[in-house]
């Protein structure tokens, strides 16, 4: 099978100041694609820039503001005419029991984690018609497929990317524009940092994935033939036989 040649083409990656962001983005420039890097930390964004030169652009942009988000999409069909990758990766996850939990956490992960998704995908579907290979991508998680004890409303937010992914596939794959999701299990990042110690304690144990695992997974999908779709992609460490 031919995988498609990547270079010349144009991606945009939330969430790229760190973790499995920072890798699709280098991973994605050794293939010779021009990146996108957002986040809101624009000093990570600059250090990874002056790292990987001109094959990317940063953009510090807060994917929960739609209007950044529509002001960022303008400036990218402005200068690349079009758009061949989303890459959703930008979220945010605070564990608590929910009886106890603060409601402004939950709007914290909504906006991140839904409403950022919603936004940049909602911006970038214009910019992708008529590219052979469009692909949309999000990082959602095995936390929105199997509800975990102290994650319900994190998990709340994957399993509605999951089911987003799923309509808006059937919306816009007579097009051709592919629409995947990444589901994720127990990765060396820095999410969930709040519970720091049991989770560097569970990710010993498992063996976690490191970022470029799911980074190399979304390169996978994305240099399938135009007329290919990986529609999800479910992935953890051997070790964790559970949610």
């Amino acid at each position: 099978m031919q995988m498609q040649d990547l270079t010349g083409k144009t991606a945009v990656v939330t969430g790229a100041s760190s973790g499995i962001g920072e890798a699709a983005a280098r991973l994605l420039v050794a293939e010779g694609v021009h990146v996108v890097l957002v986040a809101r930390r624009v000093e990570r964004l600059q250090g990874l820039a002056a790292e990987l030169g001109d094959a990317v652009t940063v953009e510090g942009v807060d994917v929960a503001d739609a209007e950044a988000v529509s002001a960022m999409f303008a400036r990218i069909e402005e200068r690349f005419g079009g758009l061949d990758l989303l890459f959703n990766n930008a979220g945010i996850g605070i564990s608590a029991d929910f009886e106890t939990s603060d409601p402004s956490d939950w709007k914290t992960m909504i906006d991140a984690n839904l409403y950022g998704v919603l936004n940049c995908t909602h911006a970038a579907i214009p910019l992708m018609r008529g590219r052979a290979g469009a692909m949309i991508s999000s990082v959602a998680s095995t936390g929105g497929r199997f509800g975990t004890a102290t994650w319900s409303v994190y998990s709340a937010t994957k399993f509605a990317v999951v089911g987003f992914h799923d309509a808006l596939r059937k919306e816009l794959g007579e097009e051709g524009i592919r629409v995947s999701v990444l589901e994720p299990g127990a990765v060396w990042t820095e999410f969930g940092d709040n519970v720091s110690e049991a989770l560097e304690e569970r990710r010993t144990r498992l063996d976690a994935l490191h970022s470029v695992d799911v980074a190399q997974a979304l390169v996978f999908a994305f240099a399938q033939p135009a007329n290919v779709l990986i529609q999800e992609v479910l992935m953890r460490p051997v070790k964790q036989i559970v949610p």
